[in-house]
C-alpha cells in the first residue's frame, strides 16, 4: 500500500452490475448547469453543448455545492468501489445507467525513493496513470465524455487526437455501442493507431499535426452529424480528469502535496486538478492551501512555456511543432488562459526540455523504480531534477510527478 493511503478501503474492482447498484442506492449527482469559464454565461446541462456560444471559451459543469456540502461526506467513500465513479456526486451524469466504465481511476500513488535519491528529493511520488484502461489518463476523460454523450442521446462521435485519447474514445464508444471517428496524425505511435482500429472505430490518418486533424474532425462533424469531443471543446472530459485531484487528496489523507509537475499538451489535467481542489474546499474536505503547479513541454512545442515567460494571458500557436513525445505535440490549447491562470495562482511555473533530455529520462527511470514511463511522464522526472538543481524546489518538498501513460504504448520509439 502506498504511503499516505487510508486503510480499510475497498480496492477490488466491482462487476458492472454491482457498481450500478451502489450508484443507484447511495449516489446522486449535484449537477446544475454549465458555466463559461471566461464570460460567466450559464447554459443548460440537459442538451449538448461544446464551447461557450457567447465567447467561444471553455464551459465547465457546475454543481449545487451548498447542498453537496451537507449531503456528500468524504467518509462515505470508504465503502465505495475503487474507481473514479466513487465521486459520482461531483460527476455530470444524472442517471447511473448511462455510466460507461471500464474500471478507470484510483491509480497508484507510488513513493519513488531511489529516483528521489538520484535527483535530490526526499519526498518524491509518481501518480501512475499508465495502469488505467487503455493505459493512459485519457481513459478518465473519455469515460466521462462518452457517458454524458450517452445520457444526451448522442450516438456518433468524432475527435482529433495525438494518440492516446483516440484509443480511449474508440474503447469507450465500443463499450457504449456508439460510432466513433478518430482523426490522428499519421506519425502517431503505432500502438495508438492499432488501438483505434481494433476497437472498431474509423481511423483517418492526417498528414500534419493534431491541429490539422482538428480541422478535419470539425468538418466531418458538420457534414456527417457527428458530435466532436475534442479536448475542452466539450464540457465533460475535464470532469473525468479532475478525479485525479480527488484521488490525490484522498490517497494523501486529505492533504495536498507541495508540488505537482505535469506534462502539458492540451492541459486538461492541470485545470482538472485545480477544479477538483476548488470543489473539495467548498465541500469542506480540504483547506485553502494549494500545491505549486509546473507545466512541462518540449522545446519543439512549448506555447504555454513561452506565454508564461512573456506574461501573456493566452498562448500563441506554436509554428512547426515537433517532439518525440506525441502527447506534448499540441501547438495550440483552447484552455491556454486557464492553464496559465493555474500556473500563476499556484506560484508555479513552466519549463521546456529537449527531446534528447526527455528520451534520456525515459530510459533512466525504469532501472531505478521499475516504472516504464511514457516519454511525457519521463519529462516530469527530468523537470523535477532541473527544478531541484536550480533551487526552485526544496529537497523536502512533497513532489508529485504525473506519469500520464504506459511506456508500453511507445515501443516504436523506445
Amino acid at each position: 500500500m502506498c504511503e499516505g493511503t487510508p486503510h480499510n478501503y475497498k480496492f477490488s474492482l466491482p462487476i458492472q452490475e454491482e457498481a450500478k447498484e451502489v450508484i443507484d442506492q447511495n449516489m446522486k449527482s449535484y449537477l446544475t448547469n454549465l458555466e463559461c469559464t471566461y464570460c460567466g454565461d450559464t447554459f443548460s446541462a440537459d442538451e449538448p453543448h461544446r464551447t461557450c456560444p457567447s465567447c467561444g471559451k471553455v464551459l465547465y459543469p457546475r454543481y449545487d455545492m451548498d447542498a453537496a456540502a451537507t449531503g456528500f461526506d468524504r467518509d462515505t467513500l470508504r465503502d465505495r468501489p475503487a474507481n473514479m465513479w466513487r465521486y459520482f456526486e461531483m460527476m455530470p451524469i444524472q442517471n447511473h445507467a448511462n455510466v460507461v466504465s471500464l474500471g478507470e481511476g484510483f491509480t497508484s500513488l507510488l513513493k519513488t525513493p531511489t529516483l528521489g535519491k538520484e535527483i535530490g528529493a526526499n519526498n518524491l511520488y509518481v501518480k501512475d496513470e499508465g495502469t488505467n484502461p487503455t493505459a493512459s489518463f485519457k481513459a478518465r476523460g473519455l469515460s466521462a465524455a462518452v457517458s454524458k454523450a450517452k445520457e444526451l442521446g448522442l450516438t456518433k462521435l468524432t475527435m482529433p487526437t495525438a494518440g492516446n485519447a483516440g484509443g480511449a474514445m474508440a474503447s469507450y464508444a465500443a463499450s457504449a455501442g456508439m460510432q466513433a471517428s478518430v482523426f490522428m496524425p499519421k506519425d502517431a505511435p503505432e500502438a495508438n493507431q492499432k488501438e483505434v482500429k481494433y476497437n472498431g472505430a474509423r481511423l483517418i490518418l492526417v498528414d500534419g499535426l493534431i491541429s490539422d486533424a482538428g480541422k478535419l474532425s470539425n468538418e466531418a462533424a458538420e457534414k456527417e452529424g457527428l458530435f466532436d469531443v475534442s479536448t475542452l471543446k466539450e464540457p465533460y472530459r475535464v470532469e473525468g480528469k479532475k478525479t485525479m485531484g480527488y484521488e490525490l487528496a484522498e490517497q494523501m489523507n486529505w492533504t495536498l502535496p507541495d508540488v505537482i509537475i505535469y506534462p502539458t499538451g492540451g492541459g486538461t489535467g492541470i485545470v482538472g486538478f485545480w477544479k477538483a481542489f476548488d470543489e473539495m474546499e467548498r465541500l469542506g474536505w480540504i483547506g485553502s492551501e494549494r500545491p505549486r503547479v509546473f507545466a512541462v513541454q518540449s522545446e519543439g512545442c512549448a506555447p504555454i512555456v513561452r506565454a508564461f515567460q512573456r506574461g501573456d494571458e493566452v498562448a500563441e500557436p506554436w509554428e512547426n511543432a515537433h517532439t518525440v513525445a506525441a502527447g506534448l505535440r499540441v501547438p495550440s490549447a483552447i484552455a491556454d488562459y486557464l492553464i496559465l491562470q493555474v500556473l500563476r495562482e499556484s506560484k508555479g511555473g513552466a519549463l521546456a526540455l529537449s527531446d534528447e533530455t526527455i528520451m534520456e529520462w525515459t530510459s533512466r527511470v525504469p532501472p531505478l523504480e521499475g516504472i516504464l514511463m511514457c516519454p511525457e511522464g519521463a519529462a516530469t522526472a527530468a523537470a523535477a531534477a532541473q527544478l531541484l538543481q536550480d533551487g526552485t524546489l526544496s529537497k523536502d518538498d512533497k513532489i508529485i510527478l504525473l506519469n500520464t501513460g504506459s511506456g508500453l504504448k511507445n515501443l516504436d520509439i523506445l
